[in-house]
């Protein structure tokens, strides 16, 4: 039987991501909205932070003894060992030059383990959902959910590979990790952020590695991808949402991919417990 909390929360998680997803769709594409810039010199706007305030209201009224964490107004904390991790606008650069490739991701926490995720793609109306031991399952244009599931390819030659941004490599002082990715691939994309991962989540890319990303970032994958019976890892191969990285993919072309990635550990330092994001926000 589904843990009861885990499934209260997964639900409220999905309506919850929905508004907050419908919210931002009243600034898409629009001049209503100024850009700002935070002190990375990562872009924010009123979506981003009207999104957050609007999950943070939700959460509270149903679960108010949960901690939050989210992109845009930092940490709440809560007694109940459950803590939801937000970012309201994964792909805010996608956001403002009006292309739909950005999502809303609602993830839950307990005890630290990563049990809940939601990425949910407002322009084009997709979402990809876990919670665990209750699989993965994927929706569109209200359709019934469907179980998603990565690729059955064996070799990254024959897949996709996905970056959300190709200077982030360089920036971490592995410009030939890049390098070697893109000719390991059939394919090489920047359909970045959260969308590529729901793509690998729904089998339609093979490989996504980020170097660059914060714990928002990260903390709604590692369910669904895992549900799908895929891998969400660090550089090195360890589960985690807190290595400042990401590699999601199938099982069968992790090995091949870890072989490059580990190649090339971290050398920067945290940051207020995360990493410094500025891979696409």
């Amino acid at each position: 039987m589904p843990d009861a909390e885990i499934q209260a929360r997964l639900e409220l998680a999905l309506a919850a991501a929905r508004e907050a997803g419908r919210l931002t769709l009243n600034y898409f594409q629009q001049d209503n909205f100024q850009v700002e810039r935070k002190a990375d010199r990562s872009p924010v706007t009123v979506a981003d932070r009207q999104a957050e305030l609007h999950l943070r209201q939700r959460i509270g009224e149903r679960f108010p003894d949960d901690g939050i964490v989210g992109e845009e107004f930092g940490q709440s904390d809560g007694s109940s060992g459950f803590q939801w991790i937000l970012d309201p606008i994964d792909g805010t650069k996608s956001f403002i030059t009006g292309v739909p490739l950005y999502g809303t991701l609602v993830g839950v926490t307990r005890e630290g383990a990563s049990l809940v995720g939601v990425i949910l793609i407002p322009a084009l109306d997709e979402c990809v959902y876990a919670a665990k031991g209750q699989g993965a399952w994927y929706q569109r244009h209200g359709a019934a959910a469907v179980p998603a599931r990565v690729a059955q390819r064996s070799s990254l030659a024959d897949g996709v590979f996905l970056t959300s941004q190709v200077d982030s490599f360089r920036r971490r002082g592995a410009d030939e990790a890049y390098r070697q990715l893109e000719a390991a691939a059939s394919i090489t994309r920047t359909w970045g952020d959260c969308y590529g991962y729901l793509l690998v989540a729904t089998g339609r890319a093979d490989a996504m590695v980020d170097a660059e990303m914060s714990v928002w970032d990260a903390a709604a994958l590692q369910p669904i991808l895992e549900e799908a019976g895929g891998a969400f890892t660090d550089w090195n191969g360890q589960p985690t949402i807190h290595g400042g990285e990401g590699v999601g993919c199938s099982q069968a072309v992790l090995p091949q991919v870890l072989a490059i990635t580990r190649q090339f550990p971290r050398t920067s330092e945290k940051v207020s417990g995360t990493f410094m994001d500025d891979r696409a926000k």
